[in-house]
C-alpha cells in the first residue's frame, strides 16, 4: 500500500509543478494551446492513479494504469516540445522532464507487476 500512496502523492506534486510551469508561459497562441495540453494530460495522470486505487478488478486496474501511461507519455512529449521550441529555457524543464520520465517508468512497472499476479 505504501507504493500506491507514493505514486498518488508523486503524481499530485507533479501536476502542481506543471501548473506552476504553464503559469510562466507567455500569453501567445502557441503557448495557450501547449499549456492547455500540458494541463489536461499532466493533471489527468494523478486523476487516473486515484481511479485505479478503486479499481473493480485487476483488469480494470491495469486498464486505468494503461490510460495513465498514455497521459504520462503525452505530458513528456509536451515538455520536450516546450524545450525544443525555446518557449522556456531547457534548464527550467530539467527537473520536470526527469520526473516525467520516472513517472512513465513507474507506471509501466506497475502495469507489468499487475499483469504478473
Amino acid at each position: 500500500m505504501a507504493k500506491d500512496k507514493d505514486i498518488v502523492d508523486r503524481t499530485l506534486q507533479f501536476a502542481t509543478r506543471l501548473l506552476g510551469l504553464v503559469n510562466k508561459f507567455n500569453n501567445n497562441a502557441s503557448a495557450r494551446v501547449i499549456s492547455s495540453q500540458i494541463v489536461r494530460s499532466g493533471t489527468s495522470i494523478g486523476a487516473n492513479v486515484e481511479e485505479a486505487q478503486a479499481a473493480e478488478s485487476r483488469a480494470d486496474f491495469i486498464h486505468k494504469y494503461g490510460l495513465d501511461l498514455k497521459e504520462a507519455r503525452e505530458t513528456r512529449y509536451w515538455l520536450k516540445l516546450v524545450g525544443a521550441s525555446d518557449m522556456m529555457p531547457r534548464k527550467d524543464l530539467v527537473s520536470l522532464t526527469k520526473e516525467s520520465d520516472e513517472t512513465c517508468r513507474i507506471i509501466a512497472q506497475i502495469i507489468i507487476n499487475a499483469r504478473k499476479k
